[in-house]
């Protein structure tokens, strides 16, 4: 015993500690608790609060990109995001884990604060204290002195920082606190909703605080609520419907759930209620700091989002929005850029998003001056307080914009009288959407630049509009019979849209309207003709008339130089179209889809060397025998596309059909479906830029062998080729070209003969794009067939004979040799003289879901007069990794786990007929069965169908 005492106390000895002498011996003992509360905090065992939701992901994720194993570098991080959405929470979590294994160790908590009260020498001496654990005054003078502190004291330091709430990246300059004043290992974390404060101090990573789910934010308000896991019966749909008003906010479930807490039924109803109407003061002042750092014109942009242009609501796609706030003068290139930088707004998609509470927080601060008086508000965005404002016929003076958005199914019977909007002088933007209204409109403020109202209801424009500020005017299914009479200068218009005005019977004269780009017509079923001005509008890019089914001709249009997109779709009583087509030099588009009685020499198509898309579905008697004649076909020997066929006299149709010879080296798309065509030439092998062929209706035999060269063909339609008989060989598409999905439609192809040539054929063509598809890792390729057949091949192993079948990935999505999904589906048509739909539109009608995700779609035409009734067909899809599973979460808040779900074919029934699913089946592919694979496999029980052999017999 005493051996170990006289050890012990040499051990004891050796060690230094406190030199007391000359000092006072409080002090000291402070120091003495101060250091063995530290010693002892680094050894604590560590967990997170029991309120803390998704918390452990959140702190794996910040800490990946810490990168804590690098401990010979210095590494900053930022953590961005809307006010209350956690930022400061995950920060805190993650600063209790690691700081331990830091040998200094600071959190600022509010550095704007500390900087706006106090100066950056408070926030200096905050930094150095915590960090050298000083907790007696420290002396700094001024920030230079502050900044050589920090850098001499801190740079042999392995340090953990984190500043908390910077709102402006001079207050980091400040401060002094650089990398290089660091020691190795080190890590500054820097909070902030300005992520543009974070790349200005050059952080090395952005961590985006993101919204909760809707699990976590269940989890989330029952501890809040009800202070367990469940969610008593009575509560349930209270519970969806705070949930939903929340919208994954943390600092907004919080609130609801503390404030809702150990109240009755009653009580929730009443106080959801009121907080629809009147926000809690808590969470919308947390939200309005972000909106009250803004200048003034990034908040004008702020408000005119959150009343009108967010989340998918018809004006929310990111160039519109842009566009019209353009209109109003705000400058929304750098403000809308601001506004992203400081999480008020995101781009998704190019789609414009922002949380629903900022969206309250705007309208809030809309109402703020004069609550219960929408006359005195800037901006009207709801029908109740518009037709508030009508009905009190008052002048408005204040009001500079409204939009007006009704669903079509809640159109509103009631008809509201207008004359209110005569009394809105400072009036920029006028959208009505589903609103019936009547009364007398005698002046519209001369500040308009932007009119949209369906339904428009009066005749004419009044003849006192002055539109001279007026940009675009959207007018569509109007009662408009002549928009205005004579001349009317409207010199800053560039988009006059008059779509569906079924009573309009003429265009007026435009030629007072100079910037005009796109004028829409379409569907404008009484109108005979268009002025002739339109040929003198040069900067017109596009012009929409289809459908105007009693248009007999189009004006000269030989100086509308710069037209990209001509539409005459549907105008059956056009028979002629003038030469002066032949000087658009920058067309992209032309469309002539079903212009039954259009005769066109397509030779004056030659020198548009632009087009891209043309559309000539359903014109089959393009070129009279005259014309043939005449025709300069034979004199351009280099033309890669010339057919040029004399009338037989058993042609049913009685139509010779020609189409010239012009180079168009741009050509990507070409629908020449049902145009009575007998033969497809040679030299449409010289298209090589093709990408989607359309053939399909036509009464051709076979195909030439030249369709073979064209390498980047993504589509080839043959449906409705009802005397087609053999198939030839397919091309191959180029590997650098391959970037959407490949597809083959052979459908109702009747007289089809040696069905084992043509699978042949078409499994040849399907390996080789697969096999190149799957050698492109960083595509996401897709591929369709339809084909004659009757029976789904035994190769996909898992098969249902009904219209869906379960789906079960858990067993391959880790598996590396897992490359896709096969999936394929057996159909038949058939006459159903029950099935009186009227549906318009036969075409998109096969459709495939997984647990009501829509995946895909099949574009077959059906029609009863069309289709050949009794004929089995198969659909086979096939989807790489990537894409079945990006595909399966495309929709926001869908969350699949990729356990079992439902795979469901869905086939909309036409007009006389019946679609009907006999079986559908999938295999899961991997990189062997490609290997493995021949025709005899996968077509396996189709070659000799009866079926197929009494067809082709007939």
């Amino acid at each position: 015993m005493v051996k170990e005492w006289r050890e012990a106390l040499k051990t004891s000895c050796d060690r230094c500690g406190w030199d007391l002498k000359n000092k006072k011996q409080y002090e000291e003992i402070e120091n003495v608790v101060e250091k063995v509360n530290d010693i002892l905090g680094r050894n604590q065992i560590w967990s997170f609060g029991d309120d803390l939701v998704d918390m452990h992901s959140r702190v794996e994720e910040l800490e990946e990109l810490l990168d804590l194993s690098a401990n010979d570098i210095v590494r900053i991080v930022g953590i961005c995001g809307m006010g209350g959405i956690g930022k400061t929470t995950v920060a805190t979590s993650l600063f209790k884990k690691i700081s331990p294994q830091y040998n200094a160790r600071c959190y600022i908590d509010d550095l704007s604060k500390i900087y706006c009260n106090f100066g950056a020498t408070s926030a200096q001496k905050q930094l150095l204290s915590q960090a050298l654990n000083e907790i007696k005054n420290m002396e700094i003078h001024n920030v230079f002195h502050g900044t050589m502190l920090i850098r001499t004291r801190l740079r042999h330091l392995k340090m953990l920082v984190v500043l908390d709430n910077v709102d402006e990246v001079e207050q980091l300059e400040k401060l002094g606190l650089r990398p290089e004043y660091l020691g190795a290992g080190s890590r500054l974390i820097i909070i902030s909703r300005d992520c543009h404060i974070l790349q200005n101090y050059g952080v090395n990573e952005v961590y985006n605080v993101e919204v909760l789910d809707e699990t976590q934010a269940l989890q989330l308000f029952c501890k809040k609520a009800f202070k367990s896991h469940d969610i008593p019966k009575e509560y349930k749909e209270l519970t969806l419907e705070a949930l939903k008003y929340a919208n994954g906010l943390p600092l907004a479930i919080k609130v609801l759930g503390s404030f809702l807490h150990d109240r009755d039924v009653c009580e929730w109803r009443s106080a959801l209620a009121r907080m629809n109407e009147n926000p809690s003061k808590d969470i919308m002042d947390v939200l309005r700091i972000s909106f009250d750092s803004l200048e003034n014109l990034e908040k004008e942009i702020f408000l005119d989002i959150a009343c009108f242009f967010s989340n998918r609501n018809g004006y929310s796609w990111k160039p519109t929005v842009k566009r019209l706030l353009e209109y109003r003068q705000f400058y929304p290139d750098i403000g809308m850029k601001v506004l992203i930088e400081k999480s008020l707004i995101s781009c998704q998609n190019k789609e414009i998003e922002m949380h629903d509470l900022l969206k309250e927080l705007g309208k809030n601060i809309v109402r703020e001056k004069a609550p219960k008086e929408p006359s005195k508000w800037s901006r009207l965005w709801s029908y109740k307080d518009f037709q508030k404002v009508m009905k009190l016929n008052k002048e408005a003076k204040n009001v500079e914009a409204i939009v007006i958005q009704q669903n079509e199914n809640e159109f509103v019977q009631e008809r509201i009288r207008v004359d209110a909007l005569s009394k809105m002088g400072h009036l920029e933007l006028l959208s009505l959407n589903n609103v019936k209204c009547f009364g007398t409109l005698d002046y519209i403020s001369n500040e308009l630049r932007y009119l949209y109202w369906d339904p428009f209801p009066w005749m004419s424009l009044p003849s006192t509009f002055h539109l001279d500020q007026l940009v675009e005017l959207i007018l569509p299914r109007s009662n408009i019979k002549q928009l205005w009479k004579g001349k009317k200068c409207v010199p800053n218009l560039t988009k006059l849209d008059l779509n569906h005005s079924k009573n309009l019977i003429e265009v007026p004269d435009l030629s007072e309207v100079p910037l005009l780009m796109d004028l829409n017509l379409e569907g404008c079923i009484k109108l005979v003709q268009i002025h002739p001005s339109i040929g003198i509008l040069r900067q017109l890019r596009h012009l929409r008339l289809r459908n105007c089914k009693n248009l007999i001709e189009v004006p000269n249009l030989s100086e509308v130089e710069r037209l990209t997109d001509l539409t005459l779709e549907g105008c059956i009583e056009v028979v002629h179209i003038d030469s002066s087509i032949g000087n658009l030099r920058q067309l992209i588009y032309l469309n002539l889809k079903n212009c039954k009685n259009l005769v066109l020499n397509l030779n004056i198509l030659s020198g548009i060397t632009s087009l891209r898309t043309l559309i000539l579905s359903g014109c089959s008697n393009l070129h009279n025998s005259k014309m043939l004649r005449d025709s300069k076909v034979k004199k351009l020997l280099m033309s890669p596309f010339d057919f040029l066929y004399r009338p037989k006299p058993q042609d049913s149709c009685g139509l010779s059909w020609s189409l010239l010879s012009f180079s168009v080296p741009c050509l990507v798309y070409l629908d020449i479906s049902f145009c009575s065509l007998l033969q497809i030439p040679d030299e449409i092998g010289n298209l090589s830029s093709l990408i989607i062929l359309n053939l399909g209706g036509n009464k051709f035999v076979t195909l030439p062998n030249t369709i073979k060269r064209l390498s980047n063909l993504h589509c080839l339609n043959l449906e409705h080729c009802k005397r087609l008989e053999y198939l030839p060989e397919l091309p191959t598409v180029k590997e650098r070209f391959i970037d959407e999905d490949m597809s083959l439609y052979i459908f109702d192809c009747p007289k089809l003969r040696d069905m084992e040539h043509c699978y042949s054929t078409v499994f040849s063509w399907m390996m080789q794009n697969l096999q190149i598809y799957f050698n492109q890792v960083y595509l996401e390729p897709g591929m369709e067939i339809v084909i004659p057949g009757s029976e789904i091949p035994k190769w996909f192993n898992k098969q249902n004979a009904s219209t869906s079948i379960s789906m079960d990935p858990s067993d391959v999505i880790d598996d590396p040799n897992w490359i896709g999904v096969a999936i394929c589906v057996l159909f038949v048509t058939q006459q159903d003289p029950m099935n009186l739909d009227e549906n318009p539109c036969p075409l998109s009608t096969i459709q495939y879901w997984v647990d009501d995700d829509w995946l895909s779609t099949i574009p077959i035409y059906f029609e009863k007069d069309l289709v050949t009734v009794e004929l089995d067909h198969l659909c086979i899809v096939f989807h790489s990794r990537k894409q079945f599973i990006h595909r399966l979460n495309i929709f926001p808040n869908t969350m699949h786990d990729l356990h079992e779900f439902e795979f469901e074919c869905f086939i909309h029934n036409p007009k006389g007929l019946r679609v009907v699913v006999k079986n559908c089946g999938y295999r899961w592919v991997f990189e062997e069965d490609l290997q493995q694979l021949n025709s005899n496999i996968f077509f396996s029980g189709n070659s000799s169908s009866p079926k197929r052999k009494l067809l082709t017999s007939n």
